[in-house]
C-alpha cells in the first residue's frame, strides 16, 4: 500500500510515524492482550515504589525520608511512560482511563480491562512487597493523617487529582501518555503533589495504588476516600479540559502530546 505521506513534507512524515501510526497500533483489537500485559506491569512497578517506600521505612526506620518517598513514585511513573507508553498508553490509575473514555479518545469496552489489570497489578506488587520486606502492606498505604477527617483527605485527593489528570489530558497522545514531554510533565507532577500533599492524604490519586496495599493488609476503613476523591477530580478535570481544548484529543491533541508547539503546522495536508 502506498504510503500517502511519502512525498509530503519532513513534519508530515514525522507525524504519521511518530503520531498516527503509533495510535493505529494502539487501537488495534488483536494487541489487547499486549496492552493489558504492559498495563499490569506498569502498575505493578508503580505500586512496587509507591507503597514499598513506607513499607521499607518502617522496616528500615530513618532510611527514607517522606521526600524520597513521594519523589520515587513520581520518577517510576516517568520511566514507565517512557519505556512502555506505546503499548498501553500508561495509564497505571483507574481514574486515567476513565478520564481518556469520557474524552472519547479510549473506547469504554477497554476500560474494564485496564481497570482490572490495574488492580491485579498493584495486588500482586503489595503481595510482594510484605512477602519480602516482612511488614504489614497497611504501611504502603494511604491513610488521612492523625487529627485530619476523611473529608479533607478526600478535598486533597479531588484537588491533588484534578491537577494531575488536568496534565495528563494536556500532555497525552489521544489515549497514549508518551513521550518525553508527557514523561516529564506527568511525573514531575506527582513528584510535586507529593512533597506539598502528602501530609494529609499520602497523595495516592490513584484508586488501584492503594487497593493493593489495602487488599492485602486487609484494611479498606478509608479506602471510600481514596476510590471518590480521584474519581471527581477526574471529572472535573476532563471537563475543564473540555473547556480549554473542545472535545476529544483529535490529531492536533496528539501532536501537542508529541511536543508540536503549533498543531495547525503539523497536520499533514493532503491535495
Amino acid at each position: 500500500m502506498t504510503d500517502p505521506y511519502a512525498d509530503g513534507s519532513a513534519i508530515d512524515r514525522w507525524f504519521h510515524s511518530d503520531v498516527i501510526q503509533p495510535m493505529d497500533d494502539f487501537n488495534n483489537p488483536r494487541q489487547e492482550w499486549r496492552r493489558l500485559i504492559s498495563e499490569a506491569f506498569g502498575t505493578f512497578l508503580l505500586v512496587l515504589v509507591a507503597a514499598g517506600g513506607g513499607m521499607m521505612g518502617q522496616a528500615f526506620p530513618d532510611t527514607i525520608s517522606r521526600q524520597a518517598a513521594v519523589v520515587a513514585p513520581g520518577l517510576m511513573v516517568m520511566a514507565v511512560i517512557l519505556f512502555m507508553g506505546k503499548v498501553s498508553g500508561a495509564h497505571l490509575n483507574p481514574v486515567v482511563s476513565i478520564a481518556f473514555a469520557l474524552r472519547r479518545d479510549f473506547p469504554w469496552w477497554r476500560v474494564p480491562g485496564y481497570i482490572i489489570v490495574q488492580l491485579l497489578g498493584a495486588s500482586l506488587a503489595a503481595l510482594f512487597l510484605q512477602s519480602v520486606v516482612n511488614v504489614s502492606a497497611t504501611y504502603g498505604s494511604n491513610y488521612p493523617a492523625s487529627g485530619y477527617s476523611n473529608g479533607s483527605a478526600f478535598w486533597m485527593e479531588f484537588v491533588l487529582t484534578l491537577g494531575l489528570v488536568s496534565v495528563i489530558l494536556g500532555t497525552a497522545s489521544g489515549a497514549q501518555n508518551d513521550g518525553i514531554i508527557g514523561a516529564l510533565g506527568v511525573g514531575g507532577y506527582i513528584a510535586l503533589a507529593g512533597l506539598w500533599g502528602s501530609p494529609i492524604s499520602g497523595t495516592s490519586m490513584n484508586p488501584a495504588r492503594t487497593f493493593g496495599p489495602d487488599l492485602v493488609g486487609a484494611d479498606f476503613a478509608s479506602y471510600w476516600v481514596y476510590l471518590g476523591g480521584p474519581l471527581a477530580g477526574a471529572a472535573v478535570a476532563t471537563a475543564f479540559g473540555f473547556v480549554l481544548r473542545g472535545q476529544g484529543g483529535g490529531r492536533a491533541g496528539s501532536a501537542a502530546g508529541q511536543g508540536a508547539l503549533d498543531t495547525k503546522e503539523a497536520e499533514p495536508t493532503r491535495a
